[in-house]
């Protein structure tokens, strides 16, 4: 079976077009650096011929308001339409959990315009919601710091490792389309300032976490279940800091 994977060269779409091919699919990573522009439409016409299966794990390069809202809408809505004529059979994306309870956040507003546009597209499709990924904790920390403090919302946080999302993208994108959403999580419920304080141990980062209940997540205030699950999810394997393990050891 043909998978095309919109963001094949990134994080998540080279581990999910390896995880495809191990599979015995042909697995095709589309992305600027192959010759595959959403935003243009550039190579989507040629990449799709005889595809069944699309995925998109493609991201903005901005995350301002209006940039990543114009990514989204113009990216996906160049697929959708290229998908449509190429007769493609499944659509499958990732979003975030959560999407729905922030949309006073710029990026969440803009991943729930592009889930809009693909349920009214006409093409069977599947949704993956995921949490926050291992792989941006750092880059979370940073964000949040203030005058040398991390400071962070005593609220539920269960990220996820980057392997764990592509087995659940993989599993969708070679199953029926779902016509809906699967919500994906990883194996442990922490509460974000802890999480942050094991992390930082575990970095070796001098940098104190302080608990503020008014701290900000990429611009939101956060309530308890903001992040996470709401009822079934499926949960990945990899737990954090075995994952930072293995990440220092170059697993």
């Amino acid at each position: 079976m043909k998978i095309v994977v919109i963001g094949g060269t990134g994080l998540i779409g080279s581990k999910l077009v390896k995880k495809l091919g191990e599979h015995g699919h042909e697995a095709v990573a589309a992305s600027p650096n192959t010759g595959v522009n959403t935003l243009t439409g550039e190579g989507l016409a040629e990449v799709l011929k005889g595809a069944h299966v699309v995925v998109d794990v493609s991201n903005s390069p901005s995350f301002e308001r209006t940039a990543v809202l114009k990514f989204f809408e113009t990216s996906t809505g160049n697929l959708l339409a290229a998908e449509a004529d190429a007769g493609v059979g499944h659509h499958v994306a990732v979003s975030i959990v959560g999407t729905e309870r922030m949309p006073e956040n710029g990026y969440f507003a803009a991943k729930i315009a592009q889930e809009q546009l693909i349920e009214k597209s006409g093409i069977p499709f599947s949704l993956v919601h995921s949490t926050q990924f291992f792989e941006f904790a750092r880059g979370i920390a940073d964000d949040a710091t203030v005058d040398g403090k991390v400071h962070m919302a005593p609220v539920l946080f269960q990220p996820i490792a980057g392997e764990d999302v592509a087995e659940a993208v993989g599993r969708a994108a070679m199953g029926s389309p779902l016509n809906g959403r699967v919500e994906i999580a990883g194996p442990e419920r922490f509460r974000m300032d802890e999480f942050f304080q094991k992390a930082l141990t575990a970095w070796g980062d001098p940098r104190e976490v302080v608990v503020d209940p008014h701290a900000r997540y990429f611009g939101s205030e956060l309530s308890e279940h903001s992040l996470v699950p709401i009822g079934d999810a499926s949960l990945g394997t990899i737990h954090y800091l075995d994952w930072l393990g293995d990440a220092a050891t170059g697993k």
